[in-house]
This record gives structure tokens, C-alpha cells and sequence, in this order.
């Protein structure tokens, strides 16, 4: 166990590093090509200032991920059955559901891209429509859960104090759409400097600390690959940001949350972990379906909720370092229902 907690560091800080070291030269080479982003007029009258900020900055936590995440792996199937017994998971089965959740983060993240580009092309902040993205990310999780399914997976799912639970044909039906769901609930996140990757760092930590205690190992160097890449990130996306991570970034990281989570078999503790992302989902939700039922009145002074905060009076780093505690509060609570469900 020594081994794999200085394996475990060493994928952590490898991927802060790549992260870190890849934004001194990407910044300025999207700053020569003019990938800015253009601010919503709706939005915040203040955040006009962050008009022209590169965008696509999630580049850098994505390599490093991968980069880290499938190095990792490669030597978790490699060598891990020398160190561990019959009693840890089963590493190969491990790996389908690492390698299957890079490639959802991936494909997630293509789709970002897509929408970041047209975004810079067009000079303006809408990109893809609503329809073109869902269209495209049910696809990815329809794929995603294919490859799951065709290696044997299975459809069980382990709930606390529940135990493993067969779902059957619903488990990809219930999948698909928790996976675009909290795909696009990381996407809303993303509004102010260092909120997403602030908070989806507690996730990664927490999971990190989750798949440790399961024995997923592979899936705890993944998670601590992940971890380091978002602060790596931080780095030039705290506030003042120099970099946004875009579309590209957000529902890469989404689809990253959602396959770690799927990965130590247990992906109701999206519920817990995500409780900040969800909140941010469901505030747009209720803000929209009020203002349509009252016609024109609104639940919230803005939408997503960290924007309602902005328009409280809230400083940006006040949110980032509510919101993160919020988030480590709950990554804590799903530790507690680990270990003693």
C-alpha cells in the first residue's frame, strides 16, 4: 500500500505539473489567435471586463489527465498484480471502466470544442443549439454505456446501506440520462473564475479517497491525476482568471465526474458529490419554469445560483471558497456512507 500512495501522489503532482507548465504556452499562443471569449449581455454588468479572455483553457487539465490517466493504468494492468491479492478489485475489469470513462470525458470534451470553436468563429457567446448538444452527448453516453455493457459490466449498481442492486435494461436507460445530466450540470458551473474547477477538484479528491478505500486503485491514481490537473489549472484560472476553461474543459470534466463515479461502481454518489453542481442545474430549471408560470417574475436575481450571489454582493473568491466547502462537506459525507453502508 506505501507503493501505490506514492503512486498515487506521483500521478497527482505529474498531472498538476503538465497542467501548470501547459498554460505558459498555451495562453499566449490563444491570445495570438484571438480565441476570446465574448460575455453574455444578460450577464453580470461587470463581467464585461473578462471580454477578450482566452477561452479553451480546459486543454490543459484534459492532457494532463489523459496523459497521466492512461500512463497510470497502463502500469496499474502491467505490474499491479504483483502487489495486490484476490482480495482487491479486478484490475483488467478496473481498466475497461477507466479507459470507457477517458473516452466519455473525451468525447465530452470534443463536443465542448465544437461548441467553443463555432463560438470564436461567430463572435458571439452561443454556440451549439440546446438540441445539437443534448443530441450529441446522448450519443456519447449511449456509446459509453455500450462498451460497458458489451464487456461484461453488468447492471448493478451498489447503493449505501442497499447493497448491489440489478437495474436490468433501466440501469442504461437511468445512466444516459444521469450522465447528461450532470454533464450539463458541470457546464453550468462554469461562470466565474476558478468555480468548476475548484469544486470539481473536492470530487476528484473525494473519490480519490473513495476508490482507495474500495481498492480501486487504478481509479484512485486516476482520481488523484484529475485532482492535480484542475489545480494545475487553477493556476491561471483563480481569480483574476487568465485563461476560461471553456465548453471544452466543462463537459470534459463532467463527463470525467460522471465516469469516476461509474468506475467505483457507485454512481449515486453523484447525488452527494455533485450536490453543488446539481444545485446549479436545478437553479436555472426553477428560474426558468417560474418566470414562465408567473410571466416574467423570477425565483432568483440571476441564474445559475453563483450568479444570484454575484448579484447578493458576493466577491467571486468568496463564492469559489463557499461553494468548494460546500463541496467538500458532502465529499466527506459520501466517505462516511462508503464506509458504513
Amino acid at each position: 500500500m506505501i507503493v501505490y500512495g506514492i503512486w498515487t501522489f506521483a500521478a497527482a503532482v505529474l498531472a498538476f505539473i503538465i497542467s501548470a507548465v501547459t498554460g505558459k504556452y498555451l495562453i499566449p499562443y490563444l491570445h495570438k489567435i484571438n480565441f476570446g471569449q465574448t460575455i453574455l449581455e444578460e450577464g453580470p454588468q461587470w463581467h464585461k471586463g473578462k471580454q477578450g479572455t482566452p477561452i479553451m483553457g480546459g486543454i490543459m487539465f484534459i492532457l494532463a489527465s489523459v496523459v497521466v490517466g492512461i500512463v497510470s493504468t497502463v502500469l496499474y494492468v502491467m505490474f499491479g498484480a504483483q502487489f495486490v491479492t484476490t482480495f482487491f478489485a479486478d484490475i483488467h475489469g478496473e481498466a475497461i471502466y477507466i479507459f470507457a470513462g477517458l473516452g466519455l470525458a473525451l468525447a465530452n470534451g470534443l463536443i465542448g470544442f465544437i461548441d467553443d470553436y463555432t463560438k470564436v468563429a461567430k463572435k458571439r457567446n452561443l454556440g451549439l443549439t440546446a438540441a445539437q448538444k443534448l443530441l450529441l452527448q446522448f450519443a456519447v453516453a449511449a456509446v459509453y454505456l455500450a462498451v460497458l455493457g458489451f464487456s461484461g459490466c453488468g447492471t448493478s449498481t451498489y447503493i449505501p446501506f442497499v447493497g448491489n442492486v440489478d437495474l436490468g435494461f433501466f440501469y442504461y436507460i437511468i445512466s444516459a440520462i444521469v450522465i447528461v445530466g450532470i454533464v450539463n450540470a458541470v457546464n453550468l458551473t462554469d461562470g466565474i473564475d476558478g468555480l468548476d474547477g475548484s469544486v470539481t477538484f473536492f470530487v476528484a479528491v473525494a473519490v480519490m479517497l473513495i476508490a482507495s478505500r474500495l481498492y480501486y486503485l487504478g481509479v484512485t491514481a486516476l482520481s488523484a491525476a484529475v485532482a492535480g490537473a484542475c489545480l494545475g489549472f487553477l493556476v491561471w484560472n483563480f481569480h483574476p482568471a487568465k485563461v476560461f476553461m471553456g465548453d471544452t474543459g466543462s463537459l470534459f470534466l463532467g463527463g470525467m465526474v460522471c465516469g469516476l463515479a461509474f468506475a467505483i461502481r457507485m454512481p449515486i454518489l453523484l447525488l452527494p458529490l455533485g450536490i453543488v453542481y446539481l444545485c446549479e442545474m436545478f437553479s436555472v430549471i426553477l428560474q426558468v419554469s417560474y418566470f414562465k408560470l408567473t410571466h416574467g417574475k423570477r425565483l432568483f436575481k440571476m441564474s445559475p445560483i453563483h450568479h444570484h450571489f454575484e448579484m447578493c454582493g458576493w466577491s467571486e473568491v468568496k463564492i469559489v471558497a463557499v461553494f468548494s466547502a460546500v463541496t467538500a462537506v458532502f465529499g466527506a459525507l459520501s466517505f462516511v456512507l462508503v464506509l458504513f453502508g
